[in-house]
């Protein structure tokens, strides 16, 4: 017979019917289903380490960084942006620490740390007046909420920043260096879909912008005022 592993379960009960004597040591081992000698072992084991199963030996050096690395996460959630040399010289110098940054992304990531794409927000924002907002738009019916925005558009616009190509060539594609017309694009987006829009060329100033509200079709009535009525 190979090689198997006994449960630590079956070794421990072994040992608990040996040592109060409810069984005979021959009846314990045709109970359980292993060697006299085996069965002499685990017990030389259990009396002299509190255990039945023998310790793993870890190959490879122990994590430097077992218990610091909350400090980096913490750095990481106070600045996302911060780069791997940056934290190592903060280990450095508050925690003593010195390592290589790859030992940092090793362990960042075995804590559930990635890289993506960084979120901004506004360092003005106030929390409490988005809260206010939130809570005064929630009072107004969805029908009666119009969203205004505008976006441009040039010839350069619509080109894609990523691309495939093989290991060792450079991913090429041919397009225009030359913006190009400029276009200005404002629609107004309600539940019911976009009620009005309009595109000019170049920038939309003042006067453009004001006129769109008030008029957007001059054969019609204006859908702002169809709206709020």
């Amino acid at each position: 017979m190979g090689n198997r592993r006994i449960s630590r379960d079956v070794k421990i009960a072994a040992l608990n019917l040996y040592e109060q004597g409810h069984l005979s040591i021959k009846k314990i081992l045709a109970w359980v289903g292993f060697s006299r000698s085996t069965f002499f072992c685990v017990l030389r084991l259990w009396r002299t380490t509190g255990d039945v199963v023998r310790p793993q030996n870890r190959t490879g050096r122990p994590r430097v960084l077992h218990h610091d690395i909350d400090y980096l996460i913490s750095l990481i959630h106070h600045r996302p942006d911060s780069f791997l040399d940056e934290l190592l010289n903060l280990l450095k110098h508050n925690r003593f620490i010195s390592v290589h940054y790859t030992t940092i992304h090793r362990e960042l990531e075995r804590a559930g740390m990635s890289t993506k794409k960084l979120d901004e927000v506004a360092e003005e924002r106030s929390e409490p007046s988005r809260l206010d907002y939130i809570r005064e738009i929630s009072q107004i019916p969805a029908d009666c909420i119009a969203f205004l925005d505008e976006t441009s558009k040039n010839d350069k616009t619509p080109g894609r920043r990523l691309g495939r190509a093989k290991k060792g060539k450079r991913a090429t594609k041919r397009r225009k260096a030359v913006r190009g017309r400029r276009l200005t694009a404002t629609g107004v987006l309600t539940s019911r879909g976009i009620l009005t829009s309009t595109v000019v060329e170049g920038s939309m100033h003042h006067d453009q912008f004001l006129s769109f509200l008030e008029h957007q079709d001059a054969s019609s009535p204006s859908a702002l005022h169809t709206l709020a009525h």
